[in-house]
């Protein structure tokens, strides 16, 4: 019988080759944006990719604030919080939300953790985002190399 053998490889921890990847959210709709990045953070743009490793790249978006939501989002958004108490659900609309400490950070952080996988996984994979409001970050140790998220699929 004349049959090829093919092996698939599976990546390793160590064999990940991890970088740091720096995101521009100027401009950028808060779910394309966060798409986009939970697919950096999984590793699903390098060849790579293992659907139980945590093969992706560390990610820094910088310029927080001045992500945009289409249309009606910024006044009819809410955001649900529930305390597991009677009367302890609680609800913040997207405007109210950009108010608090720390608004934006937490709104894209939220954005892309619903898009990670639920679980150990997901939980480890976000630790490797960082959010910053302003253009500066403390990264540059790591030497990151800016990217257009406009590029990507």
């Amino acid at each position: 019988m004349n049959t090829l053998s093919f092996k698939t490889h599976f990546a390793t921890k160590e064999e990940a080759k991890k970088e740091w990847v720096v995101v521009d959210a100027e401009g950028q709709v808060l779910g394309r944006l966060s798409a986009k990045v939970a697919k950096i953070l999984r590793g699903k743009y390098k060849p790579c990719f293992t659907p139980n490793q945590d093969c992706g790249d560390n990610v820094i978006i910088i310029n927080a604030d001045k992500i945009v939501v289409t249309g009606n989002k910024a006044t009819q958004k809410e955001y649900i919080t529930f305390s597991g108490y009677p009367s302890g659900q609680h609800r913040v609309t997207y405007a109210d939300f950009t108010k608090r400490y720390q608004g934006y950070e937490r709104i894209i952080r939220h954005a892309v953790k619903g898009m990670l996988p639920k679980g150990r996984l997901g939980a480890k994979v976000l630790k490797n985002l960082y959010v910053y409001v302003g253009s500066e970050h403390k990264h540059e140790a790591q030497s990151p190399k800016t990217i257009d998220i406009n590029l990507l699929k």
